[in-house]
C-alpha cells in the first residue's frame, strides 16, 4: 500500500476529508473583486455573515451554538468535572472600597462581606490543591467569571497553579471577565439559559456565598434540579448560616409543607473553606 503524503487530505482527528474546509472558503471568497454583485449582503456566505446569523428566525441555531462552542473547549482542555461558585459581584475583596454601597448602611455591611471573598478564595485554593492529584481534570473551580466572590474563586485556583473557568454573560452594563479567568477557558454568552447548563453540566459541588437576585436565582436553579431528581445529588454548600437564614426562612417552607422536610438536608451550611472542602472530601473522596 502506498505511503500518504503530507498534503493528503485528513482532518484534525486522523479521518479522511476530500472536501474543502470552510475556513479556506471564507478567505476565498473574502478575496474575490469588489463588485456590487460581490458586495452585495446576499453574496456573503451564509456561516460568515454576522448579520444574517443574528436575525431572530436564527435563534435556535445561535442556542445550538452557545451550547456546542462552550462544550468542545472545556472537552478539549480535558475538564472532566468543576466545582462551582455563586456569589455576588458586589462583595470587595479586603481593603477595597465597596463600590456598590448606596448608602452608609450598605458600606458597612458590604465591608464586612469581605471576609466571604477571602473564604471564596480560600475554599478554591483547596480546590484546585486537590484537582492536582487529577491533572487538574477534576474539581476544576468554575465561577460566572465577573468581579467579587467570582473574582476571588478565580484568583484562588489560580494562586495555586490551576486552570480555572469564567462563564460570563452580556450585561446591559459592562461586564469584563475577571484578570484571573484562565484566557482559553474564558467564555462569553448571550443566552443565560445556556450559560446555567453549563454551570451545571460537570458540577461535582456547588458554593453559594451571599449575593443577590443572580445568586439566589442559581441557588434555586440548582436546588430544583436535585430536590427534582433532574440531577444527580451533590454536595451544595451555602457560606454563611446566619446571611441565609435572614433571607430565607427554609423552615417555614417546609412548616408550610411547599417542600418536605427531608428537602432540607440537601443544604449543607459552612463558615469556612475547610469546613466546604471537608464536605467535599468525604462524600467523594472517603
Amino acid at each position: 500500500m502506498a505511503k500518504l503524503k503530507k498534503d493528503e487530505p485528513r482532518r484534525k482527528d486522523g479521518a479522511w476529508d476530500p472536501l474543502k474546509d470552510s475556513s479556506t472558503d471564507r478567505r476565498s471568497a473574502a478575496g474575490v473583486p469588489q463588485t456590487p454583485q460581490s458586495m452585495s449582503p446576499s453574496y456573503r456566505l451564509a456561516y460568515a455573515d454576522d448579520d444574517f446569523l443574528c436575525r431572530e428566525e436564527l435563534r435556535p441555531v445561535r442556542l445550538q451554538l452557545e451550547l456546542l462552542k462552550a462544550e468542545m473547549i472545556l472537552a478539549e482542555h480535558g475538564i472532566k468535572s468543576t466545582v462551582v461558585l455563586f456569589g455576588g459581584a458586589r462583595i470587595p475583596a479586603p481593603g477595597q472600597a465597596p463600590w456598590a454601597a448606596r448608602n452608609e448602611t450598605q458600606r458597612k455591611n458590604l465591608e464586612g462581606a469581605s471576609a466571604y471573598y477571602e473564604e471564596a478564595r480560600k475554599f478554591a485554593n483547596l480546590c484546585a490543591l486537590h484537582g492536582e492529584k487529577h491533572d487538574h481534570q477534576e474539581y476544576v473551580v468554575v465561577t460566572g467569571g465577573g468581579p467579587g466572590v467570582m473574582e476571588a474563586g478565580n484568583r484562588g485556583a489560580v494562586e495555586a497553579g490551576a486552570p480555572t473557568v469564567g462563564f460570563n454573560v452580556v450585561l446591559p452594563h459592562e461586564q469584563a471577565p475577571n484578570p484571573y479567568v484562565t484566557p482559553e477557558l474564558s467564555l462569553n454568552f448571550h443566552y443565560f439559559a445556556i450559560r446555567k447548563m453549563h454551570l451545571m453540566m460537570r458540577a461535582k459541588a456547588i458554593a453559594i456565598f451571599p449575593g443577590g437576585f443572580g445568586t439566589m436565582d442559581e441557588m434555586f436553579e440548582a436546588l430544583t434540579l436535585i430536590q427534582t431528581g433532574r440531577m444527580e445529588k451533590i454536595p451544595f454548600i451555602l457560606f454563611g448560616k446566619d446571611f441565609w437564614h435572614r433571607i430565607v426562612n427554609w423552615q417555614a417552607l417546609a412548616d408550610f409543607g411547599t417542600i418536605a422536610p427531608e428537602d432540607l438536608d440537601l443544604i449543607n451550611f459552612v463558615e469556612t473553606a475547610d469546613e466546604a472542602w471537608k464536605i467535599i472530601g468525604d462524600y467523594y473522596e472517603h
